[in-house]
């Protein structure tokens, strides 16, 4: 009995030890990785700038100024409405794609995957000017508007606006919505289809109460996946978005870079993540209701 005691024990003790062993690289690497950097913008947002590399002299003035600033309070305001707008256009039109494909794209769905992913194929800074090419005053939008005599002079409205932010964000995280949908759609077993349909309900009624609630983790990550980076976007705004599109992200580069005051910008980067952090939480508070789960 003893001796079984001390094999049970020691398996225990091995196991523990793999566990450990197999965890520690992943948590090694989040530490360093995500959580060392975190802690550093905090701390950095705390620092006075003075330009000294070790002093420790610490005061809220930064945090307080990016908090009550109206100039700050209006761009995250801002950034966080074009980023929602940004994701409501994105998991829209990515829906009926991802639909499609999970359920209409038989022996071909492997290909429309692969076109899919395709334009992440080329640079994320390519795709930007062509929209701007695609806006501009004698782009190609307007030039076909011009050419089909829908319009008799070039819009100024499509470029260096909110709205062409929209698009051009919308259409660079197209696929990082698409793919978590097709999963979600993907996994729903074909069974509850079957029973719906002898039950009785229509096309209509099975979508909305079998095939969208069950899809819903997967639309809420897409949402997720596209928000989060879209926030602190700076490269966009400053490209096709004009003075009006100004977000956050062009803030804080600003301050990182020509300001040289990065304390400031590390506080303008802390509200912001505050200000992510608060809808990440009423997303999940929606998945919850919405999934019925605890």
């Amino acid at each position: 009995m003893r001796s079984h005691v001390r094999s049970v024990g020691a398996t225990g003790d091995r196991s523990e030890r793999f566990t450990f062993a197999l965890n520690f690289p992943g948590a090694l690497l989040t530490a360093t990785l995500i959580l060392f950097p975190l802690g550093l913008v905090l701390f950095l947002s705390l620092r006075v700038n003075d330009g000294a590399l070790l002093n420790v002299d610490l005061t809220l003035s930064n945090l307080i100024t990016a908090l009550t600033d109206p100039l700050y309070q209006r761009v995250i305001a801002r950034s966080l409405l074009i980023a929602g707008l940004v994701t409501l256009a994105t998991v829209v039109t990515a829906y009926p794609v991802a639909y499609t494909i999970a359920f209409h794209g038989g022996r071909y769905k492997a290909l429309l995957l692969f076109l899919v992913s395709l334009p992440f194929w080329t640079s994320y800074l390519l795709r930007v000017f062509a929209w701007k090419i695609v806006l501009a005053y004698n782009g190609v939008l307007n030039s076909a508007l011009i050419e089909t005599h829908l319009i008799k002079t070039p819009l100024l409205i499509l470029l260096d606006t909110p709205a062409a932010v929209v698009v051009t964000l919308a259409h660079a995280y197209a696929a990082f919505a698409i793919l978590p949908i097709y999963i979600a759609l993907e996994s729903i077993q074909p069974s509850l289809f079957e029973a719906a349909a002898d039950l009785g309900a229509r096309a209509r009624d099975t979508f909305l109460r079998v095939t969208l609630p069950l899809s819903m983790p997967g639309v809420l990550a897409a949402g997720l996946v596209v928000f989060v980076p879209t926030v602190g976007d700076y490269v966009t705004p400053a490209l096709v978005g004009g003075p009006a599109s100004t977000m956050i992200g062009s803030i804080i580069q600003a301050q990182f870079g020509k300001a040289n005051d990065w304390p400031f910008g590390a506080a303008v980067s802390v509200l912001t993540m505050v200000a992510i952090l608060a809808v990440l939480l009423t997303v999940r508070v929606i998945d919850r209701t919405w999934g019925g789960r605890t």
